[in-house]
């Protein structure tokens, strides 16, 4: 099995040949071994990356639908609360679909609507193209259709847990999820009081 290296030594010849020779024999007797190491080295190699290749694809579409999605999602909710809580606790005709506000033409904070972003109320709701430009404006109001192009909206509900006491609850919510995962939605809450006696 093993080869046979046979090397005259000759005066000229340092002691580095005989360290040549030796190491020759040895590999002699591995012939084929290295070959074999390195393909199971590299099959395990892709058994690990295609484990991880599907973790990442799973790690993408989180990212994407809860970081990012959920993230705008959450900040056009705020933004709405914020346009909602803006106006006064009567306020029952403000158009809060456009923006800015117009003072007619709208529910204000009229009790009524729904935060059930399948079954939006009109008059309280809106939506947004994926840039979060608002696609109701007064000369093309929002209505029972959404838009075509529209990738988030907006549903909200006024209602009246006591006495002086108004909740608004906003839901907003995206149009398609990235790999069919649950679509982002974020919901917020905020209460509107009146005080006419002072608080």
């Amino acid at each position: 099995m093993g080869a046979t290296v046979t090397f005259a030594r000759t005066k000229n010849a340092p002691a580095i040949c005989d360290r040549f020779a030796a190491a020759t024999l040895r590999l002699g007797d591995e012939t084929g071994t290295t070959l074999i190491e390195t393909m199971i080295a590299v099959s395990l190699l892709v058994v690990v990356m295609a484990g991880l290749l599907g973790m990442s694809t799973t790690a993408t579409t989180i990212t994407e639908n809860q970081g990012h999605l959920g993230a705008r999602a959450t900040e056009y909710a705020v933004d709405k609360m914020e346009q909602l809580l803006e106006l006064t606790y009567g306020d029952a005709q403000s158009n809060t679909t456009v923006f800015p506000s117009v003072d007619n033409g709208g529910s204000g904070l009229a009790v009524g609507g729904s935060s059930n972003t399948a079954a939006p109320v009109v008059g309280y709701a809106d939506y947004l193209d994926q840039s979060g430009n608002v696609l109701c404006s007064i000369a093309n109001p929002c209505g029972a259709v959404p838009p075509a192009n529209w990738y988030y909206m907006r549903a909200w509900q006024v209602s009246t847990p006591s006495a002086n006491v108004k909740q608004l609850t906003v839901t907003a919510t995206v149009a398609s999820s990235v790999g069919n995962a649950l679509r982002a939605t974020a919901t917020i809450s905020a209460y509107k009081t009146n005080c006419p006696a002072g608080c």
